[in-house]
């Protein structure tokens, strides 16, 4: 069995008599790989969570008695960077993809499961319809706040 594969075929575009021949489309180019040596050209606060932020939420999850080392505040800090950037990347790919420039909350949930993190995405999913529903519950209590200050004003 042979691994040659044809080529497409070269099909020439037709002249529709404006005069102009259309030129063929190409694809965008994909960005070229981050290397090791610009990782390193960024700072490490440009990198990482601030470490304040991990450690209060280390804190919330252990007794009030526990202590955490500065090693293992660092390494979480190093470890939940990479997995948002993973998870970001996958979602931001989807999105180009798709011809979208902003990621969404769904977009977020497609790359977890994608990525094997199907029992978070479950649990993300709760919390994203609750964020939704107090967003709407939020305009919808701006509207009337700001409807009543315009009654107030005209009278």
């Amino acid at each position: 069995m042979s691994d040659f594969v044809p080529a497409p075929p070269n099909i020439a575009p037709q002249d529709d008599g404006s005069g102009v021949v259309p030129q063929p489309v190409q694809d965008a180019p994909s960005p070229a790989p981050i290397t090791e040596q610009e990782v390193g050209e960024y700072r490490e606060q440009d990198r990482f969570l601030p470490i304040a932020n991990v450690s209060r939420i280390m804190k919330g999850s252990v007794p009030a008695t526990a202590k955490i080392s500065k090693e293992a505040k660092e390494c979480v800090q190093e470890c939940v960077s990479e997995f948002i950037s993973f998870i970001t990347s996958e979602a931001a790919e989807k999105c180009q993809m798709e011809k979208r420039k902003t990621i969404g909350g769904e977009d977020i949930l497609y790359a977890m499961v994608t990525l094997g993190f199907e029992n978070y995405a479950e649990t993300l999913k709760i919390h994203l319809a609750k964020l939704r529903q107090v967003s709407a519950r939020l305009v919808a209590w701006t509207a009337v706040t700001e409807s009543r200050l315009w009654e107030v004003e005209e009278s």
